[in-house]
């Protein structure tokens, strides 16, 4: 059964496709009466996932283009985007917080490295010191403070989300 992967049979009437590449789902349903019977019908839904396969794989860089608008992290103001250097042509992973400042919109990246060498532990590091840039934000709104977005400087090498202080926002 694994030569048919993204292949079901929904029903007694025929084949359904589905393939989801980036959130994107393309499907096809192969009805056994139009292509003539439940084999021919398999074989033409194997056909196309087939062809799919090889249409949706494309470059590699396709594949490191983050959808637009998207939050891909379930936070608010915190999106996790991978930046393509044209100049270097190297992709790099980042969480952006986005933020306002004296009634302007601003954000902060945190750029966690290169895609092809960053670790788990890297990453984790920046999606939880982005998410308590956030919270430290949304906690002086809340009470009508000052943001200080200073402390922030040089996080890669400070783990704040252990501060005891900062944590209470947390």
């Amino acid at each position: 059964m694994a030569k048919n992967k993204h292949i079901t049979e929904p029903d007694t009437f025929g084949y359904q496709v589905r393939i989801v590449r980036r959130g994107k789902e393309s499907s096809r349903y192969f009805s056994h009466k139009l292509w003539g019977n439940k084999n021919k019908s398999l074989q033409a839904a194997i056909a196309w996932r087939n062809q799919m396969l090889v249409v949706l794989k494309g470059s590699k860089m396709r594949f490191l283009k983050p959808p637009k608008n998207k939050t891909t992290t379930g936070v608010t103001g915190v999106s996790r985007t991978i930046k393509y250097d044209h100049r270097k042509d190297k992709s790099y992973l980042c969480y952006t917080v986005f933020w306002v400042k004296d009634k302007k919109s601003r954000n902060k990246t945190f750029q966690v490295g290169n895609v092809e060498t960053v670790t788990a532990d890297d990453e984790l590091h920046a999606f939880r010191t982005a998410k308590l840039f956030r919270s430290c934000y949304e906690y002086s709104i809340d009470y009508d403070l000052q943001f200080d977005d200073s402390l922030f400087t040089g996080w890669k090498k400070v783990c704040l989300y252990d501060d005891p202080d900062l944590t209470i926002v947390y």
